[in-house]
Protein backbone atom coordinates (compact mmCIF):
# COMPACT_ATOMS: atom_id res chain seq x y z
CA UNK A 1 0.00 0.00 0.00
CA UNK A 2 1.31 3.29 -1.50
CA UNK A 3 1.46 5.73 2.11
CA UNK A 4 -0.06 8.88 2.18
CA UNK A 5 3.01 11.22 1.66
CA UNK A 6 4.00 9.55 -1.36
CA UNK A 7 0.24 9.99 -3.04
CA UNK A 8 0.72 13.78 -2.55
CA UNK A 9 4.08 13.88 -3.89
CA UNK A 10 5.95 15.23 -0.71
CA UNK A 11 9.16 13.96 0.95
CA UNK A 12 9.04 11.78 4.32
CA UNK A 13 10.52 14.91 6.62
CA UNK A 14 7.59 17.02 4.68
CA UNK A 15 5.47 14.52 5.83
CA UNK A 16 6.67 14.31 9.14
CA UNK A 17 6.96 18.13 9.38
CA UNK A 18 2.90 18.31 8.47
CA UNK A 19 2.09 16.11 11.25
CA UNK A 20 4.15 17.82 13.65
CA UNK A 21 2.95 20.90 12.69
CA UNK A 22 -1.29 19.47 13.18
CA UNK A 23 0.04 17.97 16.75
CA UNK A 24 1.38 21.71 17.49
CA UNK A 25 -1.69 23.33 16.18
CA UNK A 26 -4.38 20.86 17.92
CA UNK A 27 -2.74 21.98 21.43
CA UNK A 28 -2.86 25.62 20.38
CA UNK A 29 -6.73 25.53 19.67
CA UNK A 30 -7.00 22.60 23.29
CA UNK A 31 -5.04 25.60 25.14
CA UNK A 32 -7.76 28.35 23.91
CA UNK A 33 -10.84 26.21 24.38
CA UNK A 34 -9.29 25.82 27.93
CA UNK A 35 -9.07 29.84 28.26
CA UNK A 36 -12.37 30.66 26.94
CA UNK A 37 -14.14 28.35 28.80
CA UNK A 38 -12.17 29.61 31.86
CA UNK A 39 -13.15 33.10 31.12
CA UNK A 40 -17.13 32.61 29.87
CA UNK A 41 -17.53 29.84 32.20
CA UNK A 42 -18.25 32.28 35.51
CA UNK A 43 -20.11 35.30 32.93
CA UNK A 44 -22.55 32.44 31.29
CA UNK A 45 -23.36 30.90 35.10
CA UNK A 46 -24.23 34.62 35.68
CA UNK A 47 -26.43 35.01 33.13
CA UNK A 48 -28.27 31.75 32.99
CA UNK A 49 -28.63 32.33 37.21
CA UNK A 50 -30.71 35.64 36.47
CA UNK A 51 -33.37 33.19 34.91
CA UNK A 52 -33.34 30.84 37.81
CA UNK A 53 -35.34 31.09 41.26
CA UNK A 54 -33.10 30.55 44.46
CA UNK A 55 -35.03 27.17 44.57
CA UNK A 56 -33.57 26.08 41.40
CA UNK A 57 -30.21 27.47 42.38
CA UNK A 58 -29.87 25.23 46.11
CA UNK A 59 -31.22 21.86 44.01
CA UNK A 60 -29.07 21.98 41.28
CA UNK A 61 -26.72 24.90 41.21
CA UNK A 62 -25.12 24.16 37.30
CA UNK A 63 -28.30 23.11 35.44
CA UNK A 64 -30.15 25.24 33.11
CA UNK A 65 -33.17 27.00 34.48
CA UNK A 66 -36.42 25.38 34.12
CA UNK A 67 -38.73 27.43 33.92
CA UNK A 68 -36.87 30.46 32.70
CA UNK A 69 -37.86 33.03 35.15
CA UNK A 70 -37.70 36.73 33.83
CA UNK A 71 -38.51 38.50 36.98
CA UNK A 72 -35.20 39.30 38.47
CA UNK A 73 -33.94 40.89 35.51
CA UNK A 74 -36.89 42.92 35.34
CA UNK A 75 -36.72 44.05 38.88
CA UNK A 76 -32.86 45.25 37.98
CA UNK A 77 -34.33 47.22 35.26
CA UNK A 78 -37.42 48.60 36.90
CA UNK A 79 -35.21 49.80 39.65
CA UNK A 80 -34.16 53.15 40.24
CA UNK A 81 -31.29 53.12 42.19
CA UNK A 82 -29.83 50.67 39.05
CA UNK A 83 -30.00 53.37 36.95
CA UNK A 84 -29.02 56.21 38.86
CA UNK A 85 -25.55 54.09 39.80
CA UNK A 86 -25.65 53.58 35.80
CA UNK A 87 -25.44 57.11 35.30
CA UNK A 88 -22.67 57.88 37.73
CA UNK A 89 -20.67 55.89 36.44
CA UNK A 90 -21.31 56.79 32.85
CA UNK A 91 -21.00 60.52 33.71
CA UNK A 92 -17.37 59.57 35.97
CA UNK A 93 -16.38 57.67 32.55
CA UNK A 94 -16.74 59.62 30.50
CA UNK A 95 -14.97 62.64 32.40
CA UNK A 96 -12.20 60.93 32.90
CA UNK A 97 -12.00 59.38 29.15
CA UNK A 98 -12.03 62.99 28.26
CA UNK A 99 -9.41 64.19 30.64
CA UNK A 100 -7.54 61.21 29.67
CA UNK A 101 -7.40 61.79 25.79
CA UNK A 102 -7.28 65.51 25.87
CA UNK A 103 -4.17 65.24 28.12
CA UNK A 104 -2.69 62.38 27.04
CA UNK A 105 -2.25 63.35 23.36
CA UNK A 106 -1.14 66.68 24.26
CA UNK A 107 1.51 65.34 25.98
CA UNK A 108 2.40 62.36 23.45
CA UNK A 109 2.71 65.31 20.95
CA UNK A 110 5.95 66.73 21.97
CA UNK A 111 6.72 63.62 23.24
CA UNK A 112 6.61 61.94 19.76
CA UNK A 113 7.46 65.09 17.18
CA UNK A 114 10.03 67.71 19.37
CA UNK A 115 13.42 66.62 19.58
CA UNK A 116 14.73 68.35 23.10
CA UNK A 117 17.22 67.21 25.71
CA UNK A 118 15.55 65.30 28.37
CA UNK A 119 12.83 64.11 26.07
CA UNK A 120 13.39 60.42 26.56
CA UNK A 121 14.44 61.00 30.38
CA UNK A 122 10.71 62.46 30.45
CA UNK A 123 9.02 59.63 28.49
CA UNK A 124 10.92 57.66 31.10
CA UNK A 125 8.99 59.37 33.82
CA UNK A 126 5.94 58.72 32.55
CA UNK A 127 7.06 55.16 31.74
CA UNK A 128 7.57 54.72 35.38
CA UNK A 129 4.06 55.54 36.23
CA UNK A 130 3.22 51.95 34.92
CA UNK A 131 4.92 50.43 37.63
CA UNK A 132 2.31 52.34 40.77
CA UNK A 133 -1.35 51.57 40.20
CA UNK A 134 -3.39 53.75 42.27
CA UNK A 135 -4.35 51.41 45.22
CA UNK A 136 -0.64 52.60 46.20
CA UNK A 137 -1.45 56.11 46.57
CA UNK A 138 -4.83 55.52 47.59
CA UNK A 139 -4.42 57.10 51.11
CA UNK A 140 -2.76 60.23 49.85
CA UNK A 141 -5.26 60.55 46.87
CA UNK A 142 -8.30 60.32 49.31
CA UNK A 143 -6.78 63.17 51.77
CA UNK A 144 -6.03 65.31 48.90
CA UNK A 145 -9.32 65.05 47.44
CA UNK A 146 -10.70 65.62 50.44
CA UNK A 147 -8.49 68.75 51.28
CA UNK A 148 -9.79 70.03 48.03
CA UNK A 149 -13.34 69.40 49.11
CA UNK A 150 -14.22 66.76 46.01
CA UNK A 151 -15.77 64.00 48.22
CA UNK A 152 -18.80 62.94 46.91
CA UNK A 153 -18.40 64.59 43.19
CA UNK A 154 -17.61 63.02 40.30
CA UNK A 155 -14.79 64.90 39.47
CA UNK A 156 -12.93 63.58 42.58
CA UNK A 157 -12.92 60.33 41.21
CA UNK A 158 -12.51 61.48 37.84
CA UNK A 159 -9.39 63.17 37.92
CA UNK A 160 -7.28 60.84 39.98
CA UNK A 161 -8.34 58.22 37.76
CA UNK A 162 -7.56 60.18 34.29
CA UNK A 163 -3.91 60.78 36.07
CA UNK A 164 -3.21 57.18 37.11
CA UNK A 165 -4.24 56.02 33.79
CA UNK A 166 -2.19 58.95 30.98
CA UNK A 167 1.18 57.24 31.82
CA UNK A 168 -0.17 53.94 29.52
CA UNK A 169 -1.98 56.53 27.48
CA UNK A 170 1.51 58.29 26.63
CA UNK A 171 3.16 54.99 25.98
CA UNK A 172 0.66 54.17 23.43
CA UNK A 173 -0.08 57.21 21.52
CA UNK A 174 3.96 58.44 21.39
CA UNK A 175 5.21 55.34 19.42
CA UNK A 176 1.80 55.74 17.25
CA UNK A 177 2.37 60.00 16.45
CA UNK A 178 5.77 58.95 16.00
CA UNK A 179 5.22 56.70 12.90
CA UNK A 180 3.94 60.02 10.65
CA UNK A 181 6.28 60.43 8.70
CA UNK A 182 8.34 63.65 8.68
CA UNK A 183 7.62 64.87 5.21
CA UNK A 184 4.06 64.68 5.94
CA UNK A 185 4.73 67.39 8.91
CA UNK A 186 7.37 69.95 6.61
CA UNK A 187 4.64 69.91 3.82
CA UNK A 188 2.16 71.18 6.35
CA UNK A 189 4.80 73.80 7.77
CA UNK A 190 6.04 74.93 3.80
CA UNK A 191 2.23 75.25 3.18
CA UNK A 192 2.21 77.78 5.65
CA UNK A 193 0.41 75.63 8.60
CA UNK A 194 2.12 76.11 12.35
CA UNK A 195 3.22 73.48 14.26
CA UNK A 196 -0.23 73.73 16.64
CA UNK A 197 -2.27 73.97 13.51
CA UNK A 198 -0.80 70.56 12.31
CA UNK A 199 -1.58 69.29 15.18
CA UNK A 200 -5.23 70.14 15.65
CA UNK A 201 -5.63 70.12 11.78
CA UNK A 202 -3.79 66.94 10.59
CA UNK A 203 -2.64 65.05 13.23
CA UNK A 204 -5.37 64.92 15.43
CA UNK A 205 -7.77 63.30 12.61
CA UNK A 206 -5.16 61.11 11.60
CA UNK A 207 -4.40 59.66 15.00
CA UNK A 208 -8.56 58.41 15.62
CA UNK A 209 -7.56 54.63 15.50
CA UNK A 210 -5.03 55.23 18.79
CA UNK A 211 -7.33 57.92 20.34
CA UNK A 212 -10.14 55.70 20.15
CA UNK A 213 -7.80 53.33 21.92
CA UNK A 214 -6.60 55.38 24.94
CA UNK A 215 -10.50 56.36 24.94
CA UNK A 216 -12.05 52.69 25.62
CA UNK A 217 -9.42 51.76 27.97
CA UNK A 218 -9.93 54.71 30.25
CA UNK A 219 -13.93 54.31 30.00
CA UNK A 220 -13.89 50.87 30.56
CA UNK A 221 -10.74 51.53 33.28
CA UNK A 222 -12.86 53.66 35.20
CA UNK A 223 -16.28 51.74 34.82
CA UNK A 224 -15.33 48.90 36.61
CA UNK A 225 -13.43 51.01 39.37
CA UNK A 226 -13.72 49.95 43.01
CA UNK A 227 -11.41 51.62 45.57
CA UNK A 228 -11.18 54.63 44.85
CA UNK A 229 -15.02 55.68 44.36
CA UNK A 230 -15.53 53.35 47.47
CA UNK A 231 -13.15 56.06 49.64
CA UNK A 232 -14.72 59.31 48.38
CA UNK A 233 -17.60 58.66 47.10
CA UNK A 234 -19.78 58.15 50.34
CA UNK A 235 -23.66 59.28 49.30
CA UNK A 236 -25.63 56.61 48.05
CA UNK A 237 -26.91 58.70 45.45
CA UNK A 238 -23.50 59.55 44.60
CA UNK A 239 -22.44 55.70 43.82
CA UNK A 240 -21.36 53.74 41.16
CA UNK A 241 -22.81 51.01 39.68
CA UNK A 242 -19.83 48.71 40.93
CA UNK A 243 -20.55 50.07 43.95
CA UNK A 244 -23.93 49.63 43.67
CA UNK A 245 -23.28 45.79 43.34
CA UNK A 246 -21.63 45.32 46.44
CA UNK A 247 -24.18 46.77 48.34
CA UNK A 248 -26.92 44.94 46.79
CA UNK A 249 -25.61 41.62 47.26
CA UNK A 250 -25.21 42.53 50.89
CA UNK A 251 -28.53 43.88 51.15
CA UNK A 252 -30.01 40.67 49.35
CA UNK A 253 -27.58 37.85 50.32
CA UNK A 254 -30.16 35.54 50.35
CA UNK A 255 -30.73 36.50 46.71
CA UNK A 256 -28.91 34.79 45.17
CA UNK A 257 -30.55 34.90 41.52
CA UNK A 258 -31.28 38.39 42.24
CA UNK A 259 -27.33 38.87 42.71
CA UNK A 260 -26.97 37.19 39.88
CA UNK A 261 -29.34 39.54 37.24
CA UNK A 262 -27.72 42.48 38.89
CA UNK A 263 -24.24 41.49 38.05
CA UNK A 264 -24.79 40.53 35.08
CA UNK A 265 -27.39 43.65 33.95
CA UNK A 266 -24.39 46.20 35.55
CA UNK A 267 -21.29 44.45 33.21
CA UNK A 268 -22.77 44.38 29.95
CA UNK A 269 -22.69 48.65 29.11
CA UNK A 270 -19.10 48.04 29.69
CA UNK A 271 -19.01 45.01 27.96
CA UNK A 272 -20.52 45.95 24.27
CA UNK A 273 -19.28 48.94 24.37
CA UNK A 274 -15.55 47.07 24.46
CA UNK A 275 -17.00 44.69 22.02
CA UNK A 276 -18.28 47.26 19.76
CA UNK A 277 -14.64 49.59 19.48
CA UNK A 278 -12.78 46.36 19.42
CA UNK A 279 -11.65 47.06 15.92
CA UNK A 280 -10.76 50.50 16.48
CA UNK A 281 -8.89 49.06 19.52
CA UNK A 282 -6.86 46.44 17.62
CA UNK A 283 -5.81 49.33 15.00
CA UNK A 284 -4.59 51.46 17.34
CA UNK A 285 -2.39 49.39 19.22
CA UNK A 286 -1.21 48.46 15.78
CA UNK A 287 -0.06 51.18 14.72
CA UNK A 288 1.29 52.02 18.12
CA UNK A 289 3.96 48.67 17.37
CA UNK A 290 4.52 49.59 14.11
CA UNK A 291 5.66 52.92 15.60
Amino acid sequence: MTPEWRKRGLSPLSATRGRTGRRANLVVYGVALVVVALTLGPVLYAVLGGFRTNGQLAANPVSLPNPWVVDNYANVLTSGMFWRYALNSTMIAVITTAVVVVLGVMAAYPLARYRFRGRELLFSVFTLGLMFPIAVAIVPLFLMVRDLQLVNTFWGVALPQAAFALPVTIVILRPFLMAFPTELEEAALIDGTTRVGFFWRILLPLSTPGLVTVGVLAFVGSWNAYLLPLLVLNQPTAKTLPLGVADFSTEHAVDTAGVLAFTTVAMIPALVFFLAMQKHIVNGLQGAVKG
